[in-house]
């Protein structure tokens, strides 16, 4: 018999700040490492922060209204890669074909995932059940290996303070928030996602002015934390933003409060009618567009395989930069100049080639002569930036009168300075925009502009890798990108399901619904003591309304937060808010912290960066672009596909901090 004792196991101490989709995938990354991990002498004790369920957290508890649904089809998001094998997670296409892979739901989610196909757009109650089956069996993995452990506190961490080479943990319980409590950790990942913030002074303005005249003001927040009951039958209610906060409101709303959508017809843009309960809202509604973002094209994936990028090279460019850089260390992408001008002719080209394929080659060309013509003239040499082939282009659509040209900037603003003689043009003119909506995204990939619309977000997706990888010139970026290519990109890519424009539409039709019209103004009448809205493109009378709601989310501005571990990380100068020149060397503040590296620690106000300090999510929104984003089932290493990559970076350094041997920790390649 042996009687020598085992050795003592080092340890070392992971804290985990949030167990939402961010959370999840890191501690799914650890449970793969873990299977892949022989046993050894260190013990990574992992504590999981977050005052709500774990896995879902706070924007996606599963018991959530149905009515709020999700931005992307089924077949795309995920917070772990396919599983092959014995894998801890599944991506949610593999959660949905197996339904609920073991895990118990109520009888209505069981019966709402048998209905979900590849191109449905689910709850966001379902998605919430998938993370937390992730979450689950991949904290089970790590409570079953000798060399982990896990536990999930509910409780909010209010303060993360660096000691020697380690880190102090202040946190206050969910059940007693005026009772502070401390735990030391070798490392920390913040994966916070949404948190609020403060509003801006106009905001802060109409809310006082509404608090003194008893009127109604609800703030920027999460659909599923809104009061919905503040909303009066009947009453009008001013709401200020078309984007997925309104259609959730608009769904809780009407069919939430029992009104029905009936099917009456087949013929895109008039196939539901709207069946009032009586119990409704009158919703006056209001966007800078004057509508609402561009219904998503019917097809099963978010950017189908048949959707390809021709001119728009991300590696040529690169590889071209990095030559560029041999003489000339500072030398970046600037978007018109080197990106723009290959993405724009992706567009067209998909376009027009559509065209041809769909409705047949203009009179006296041939499909196959048109498309080479087409190629001639978007594959011309000219020199880096030149739009000389635009008019070149222009100028051979021109001659067939049945071709329409497509101004792509100009989709943006559908009703840019077009004025409107009365409420009632308008409302018909925003109908008739929803119903060319409707019948472009019924048509799918069998529509030329819904093919150019995918283009055009095919080429976000790459450029968001490009603006990760910090390639991008800044300035361009803020200036170009941020200020003039997202809100078209967004406009037309981030809209909502068809299903939500078709109900809008029903919803006009019987005057539940109205719009307010382009640039909206907004204000608070003292006299009437109601919200007023009017638009400077229609003659029509002001709207008011004793209820005003800000249909949209928090601001995601590390500057303008009211969390108290964001405000002690910025005051106590644990971080830095990133900061950015312009061209006449200001500097200016970002939106996210500032970060450096991958995995992205944390950086303090002298520049220095923390050693065992990471961030992942959105308040990386200063090194990427799109953080809300899901991440996209499959290949680690495509771009989409960027939140698993940042979790598996967090996990091989924390790895490698603890001193873990081992190849479980290199997901990418692994999966």
């Amino acid at each position: 018999m042996n009687s020598e004792k085992a050795a003592p196991k080092n340890e070392f101490s992971l804290v985990l700040v949030g167990a939402g989709p961010r959370g999840t995938s890191v501690v799914e990354r650890l449970a793969n490492l873990a299977l892949n991990l022989p046993e050894q002498g260190t013990v990574l004790k992992v504590t999981v922060f977050d005052p709500f369920t774990p896995g879902s957290g706070h924007v996606w508890n599963p018991k959530q209204s149905q009515n709020f649904l999700m931005n992307t089809p089924s077949s795309f998001p995920t917070v772990a890669p396919e599983r092959e094998g014995a894998e801890p997670g599944l991506s949610f296409r593999q959660f949905v074909e197996l339904r609920g892979d073991g895990r118990k739901l109520t009888d209505e989610h069981a019966k709402l995932i048998e209905r979900i196909e590849p191109g449905t757009y689910p709850s966001r109650a379902i998605y919430g059940e998938y993370l937390e089956h992730v979450y689950d069996r991949s904290a089970s993995i790590l409570a079953a290996h000798e060399n982990f452990s896990i536990q999930h506190v509910a409780a909010e961490v209010i303060a993360v303070r660096p000691v020697g080479n380690a880190y102090q943990v202040d946190f206050s319980s969910a059940q007693d928030s005026a009772e502070t409590r401390q735990l030391d950790a070798d490392a920390v990942v913040l994966a916070l996602g949404h948190q609020p913030a403060e509003l801006n002074p106009w905001q802060k303005q109409l809310e006082e002015a509404a608090a003194q005249a008893g009127a109604t003001y609800m703030p920027p927040n999460v659909p599923a934390d809104l009061d919905y009951s503040r909303f009066k039958e009947g009453q009008p209610a001013l709401i200020r933003g078309l984007g997925l906060n309104f259609f959730d409101g608009m769904a809780e709303l009407t069919a939430g409060r029992g009104g029905i959508f009936r099917e009456s017809s087949t013929e895109p843009g008039h196939r539901l009618e709207y069946i009032a309960s009586g119990r409704e809202p009158a919703l006056i509604v209001a966007s800078r567009r004057g509508t609402p973002y561009w219904g998503k094209p019917v097809v099963d994936q978010f950017i189908p395989d048949e959707i390809e990028l021709r001119y728009f090279d991300a590696p040529e460019l690169i590889g071209r930069l990095a030559e560029a850089r041999a003489t000339n260390p500072a030398a970046s992408l600037v978007f018109s100049r080197h990106i723009w001008p290959k993405l724009h002719r992706d567009i067209l080209f998909a376009y027009y080639s559509s065209c041809a394929r769909v409705h047949g080659a203009p009179d006296g060309l041939g499909e196959r002569e048109f498309v080479e013509r087409l190629e001639a003239i978007l594959s011309a040499e000219h020199h880096e930036g030149s739009q000389v082939w635009l008019g070149e282009l222009r100028k051979f659509i021109e001659q067939f009168p049945q071709l329409q040209w497509l101004d792509v900037p100009k989709l943006a603003k559908p009703f840019e300075e077009v004025g409107f003689n009365s409420d009632e043009q308008y409302q018909q003119s925003v109908r008739d925009y929803l119903v060319d909506n409707a019948r472009h995204s019924t048509g799918g990939l069998d529509d030329p502009l819904s093919c150019a619309i995918m283009t055009m977000n095919a080429g976000r997706m790459l450029i968001k890798e490009l603006i990760a990888s910090g390639v991008i010139d800044e300035q361009s970026r803020i200036e170009e990108i941020q200020a003039h290519f997202e809100p078209l990109v967004e406009g037309l890519s981030s809209g909502p399901p068809l299903e939500r424009i078709e109900q809008l539409l029903a919803l006009s039709r019987a005057g539940i619904v109205s719009f307010v019209g382009p640039d909206p103004e907004f204000g608070f009448d003292e006299v009437s003591e109601r919200f007023t809205a009017s638009s400077p493109w229609v003659d029509a009378e002001v709207h008011t309304a004793k209820t005003m709601c800000e249909a949209m989310m928090p601001s995601n501005r590390v500057l303008q937060n009211s969390s108290a571990l964001i405000k002690q990380l910025l005051g106590d100068h644990v971080a830095r808010v990133h900061r950015w020149k312009n061209a006449e060397g200001e500097s200016l503040p970002g939106s996210g912290f500032d970060v450096v590296g991958e995995p992205y620690r944390l950086v303090n106000s002298e520049g220095l960066a923390h050693r065992g300090l990471f961030v992942l999510g959105l308040q990386l929104s200063s090194a990427q672009w799109g953080t809300a984003i899901a991440a996209q089932a499959g290949d680690l290493r495509r771009p989409a596909a960027r939140t698993l990559h940042d979790a598996a970076n967090v996990v091989n350094e924390v790895a490698r901090l603890a001193g873990l041997n081992g190849n479980g920790g290199l997901s990418a390649e692994q999966d």
